[in-house]
């Protein structure tokens, strides 16, 4: 149950039935009516803005509007003060009972406690949504600013799921033969297979790729193959130690991927699902048809024109008409397809297998790139699609302060494969979203496997692995308790009347709101911030019993008191998990 949307029908109703009574006029647009919390908890549970917006259809001042509409509110059953604030704010103190409830919808529903029916369509079934995230280079292995991305992707493909949504997790393959990445790849792979022939290759020339990981690709061909590819013409090995190095590099990605603890649903090839199949052409055909084609010459670049710019005739794409700056160029010199040509055909493809929803998760170096991919998904859907692209900013690797830029086994860069197996998936997977996308982050090995308040990952699962170690106490020290959250509920909440009880059950009463909110943004990072927060609600009542007996989970000879916290503390486990199992975390049971 989404408090603030209850309360939300609750105002619409009110609203309906004073037009009803004739006291306002019918058909009142409630759509910029919210519910929300306040901004100042002193001011009470729940604040609407309905007067305000409606005051001036209604022909009423907003405070006259107001006091009429408290005053119904008011008399809701849990409502215990309706007050009216600054030009007409109206909001609501809600009684500690209603609060109570709540905790019981969170032990009855377990780690479903904030499911949502928030992507559901009329018929009940979830509105698809296609995430595609990734998408690296089959070039080697991911560096830690893939990291970010995957877990971004992935966790917002969870939050997605939560919320009620069918969500589909895609994965586009850059495998077309004729890029410059796969090219190098190529020649890498093919000095590689030399080199295990046993000839000396040198130092491996610029442009090419020069991480030992493609060793034992190198090593692999030779084994299958011995001499065969060196009396073979360039074209030939070329199209062999490309493509095997493809098929290779792919498998290192979906390994280093379920390292981290990330499968997709869907991986789509450019090469064989886009070019061989004829796609780019066709949609080229359509928008031709359409009128959305033409022969141009583009406007030099802004600021400073590069040394070999010249004005020439180009195949372009009218996005100007579709929200872009300048129309897109859709052929290169030499007559191929430019990589946007391509990407239209995909996001094409994506509408023809049902997503009207697309996102795409991409690097910081891709913002330029934004305004253009969305004119397109407008043009082939005819206005239907909808194309959200999230830009995750850069990742600073630290340790001990000092930046970590070079390894070994990639040559250039850290891999994510070494910071997962330095410290874990799940303090990775968590740190990602201690920022938004569009921030950098920073990312200190040490300071993330610290056991201090300091490191957000530790802090939230010592709030679990301390709830778990009460019941475990509880189990041994009150024997006749049944604490499966079931029982708990029917237990008597009523002893729960403390002020920081009260405020934990409604920070866990907010999870809903949280995964709605989180989902409609596309903001993954909202949930690791609102455990974070949970976390701290729970240290602080824990942190009370410290100092008062009497405040403790566990009251000596009061079974009653005690019953009711545990309620409490298990409804605090439940949440904490239910939020670490949308980051893909694992909830631990004892800190080791």
């Amino acid at each position: 149950m989404n408090v603030f949307n209850s309360f939300q029908c609750e105002i619409n109703s009110v609203i309906e039935n004073l037009s009803s009574e004739g006291v306002l006029p019918a058909g009142l647009d409630t759509t910029r009516v919210s519910a929300e919390p306040p901004r100042d908890a002193s001011h009470g549970d729940v604040s609407t803005n309905a007067a305000m917006v409606l005051a001036k259809a209604a022909a009423m001042k907003p405070r006259e509007l107001a006091q009429l509409l408290a005053e119904r509110l008011g008399a809701h059953h849990a409502v215990i003060e309706a007050t009216v604030a600054g030009p007409g704010f109206i909001n609501l103190t809600l009684d500690d009972g209603f609060w109570r409830r709540r905790l019981v919808d969170v032990l009855e529903a377990g780690l479903a406690y904030g499911d949502s029916d928030l992507g559901k369509t009329e018929l009940g079934e979830g509105r698809k949504v296609n995430v595609e995230y990734v998408s690296a280079n089959p070039t080697g292995p991911m560096h830690v600013g893939h990291g970010r991305g995957a877990v971004f992707g992935d966790v917002l493909a969870s939050l997605l799921a939560k919320a009620g949504f069918d969500v589909t997790r895609e994965y586009y393959v850059n495998d077309a033969g004729k890029s410059g990445q796969i090219e190098a790849l190529g020649r890498s792979v093919y000095l590689r297979y030399r080199q295990a022939l046993g000839e000396d290759i040198g130092d491996i020339p610029e442009g090419l790729y020069p991480g030992e990981y493609l060793v034992p690709v190198g090593r692999a061909i030779a084994d299958a193959d011995g001499k065969k590819w060196l009396s073979k013409p360039q074209d030939e090995w070329m199209e062999h130690c490309a493509s095997f190095g493809v098929n290779e590099m792919l498998a290192l990605i979906k390994e280093d991927l379920k390292a981290l603890g990330i499968f997709h649903d869907v991986f789509i090839s450019e090469r064989n699902d886009l070019h061989q199949s004829h796609k780019v052409q066709e949609v080229i055909d359509n928008l031709e048809e359409r009128g959305l084609i033409y022969t141009g010459t583009l406007e030099p670049p802004k600021g400073k024109v590069p040394d070999d710019w010249e004005p020439r005739p180009q195949t372009l794409f009218k996005a100007t008409e579709f929200g872009d700056d300048v129309d897109r160029p859709l052929k290169k010199s030499d007559d191929s397809w430019t990589y946007f040509a391509t990407d239209i055909a995909y996001h094409l493809d994506k509408y023809q297998r049902g997503f009207n929803d697309m996102i795409d998760v991409w690097g910081a170096d891709h913002g330029g790139y934004v305004k253009r991919m969305k004119a397109a998904v407008t043009a082939v859907s005819e206005g239907k699609g909808a194309l959200d692209v999230k830009i995750c900013q850069l990742v600073n690797l630290v340790d001990k302060g000092k930046p970590v830029k070079m390894s070994k086994r990639a040559g250039t860069f850290v891999t994510l494969r070494e910071v997962v197996d330095e410290v874990g998936k799940d303090v990775v997977r968590f740190i990602m979203l201690t920022r938004k996308n569009d921030a950098p982050l920073d990312f200190d090995l040490t300071k993330v496997t610290e056991q201090s308040h300091d490191n957000p990952v530790f802090y939230v699962q010592y709030a679990h692995a301390r709830c778990c170690s009460v019941l475990r106490h509880a189990a041994v020290e009150f024997p006749g308790l049944d604490l499966a959250p079931e029982a708990l509920a029917k237990g008597p909440l009523e002893n729960l009347t403390g002020d920081e009880e009260i405020a934990l059950i409604k920070l866990l009463a907010t999870w809903p709101r949280q995964i709605e909110n989180a989902a409609e943004a596309h903001e993954p990072h909202r949930i690791a911030f609102y455990l974070h927060d949970l976390a701290a609600a729970f240290h602080g009542l824990w942190n009370k019993g410290n100092t008062d007996a009497r405040a403790r989970f566990l009251v000596d000879g009061d079974q009653d008191l005690t019953a009711a916290r545990l309620a409490l503390l298990r409804g605090c486990a439940l949440v904490i998990a239910s939020g670490l199992e949308v980051l893909g975390v694992t909830p631990v049971e004892e800190m080791r």
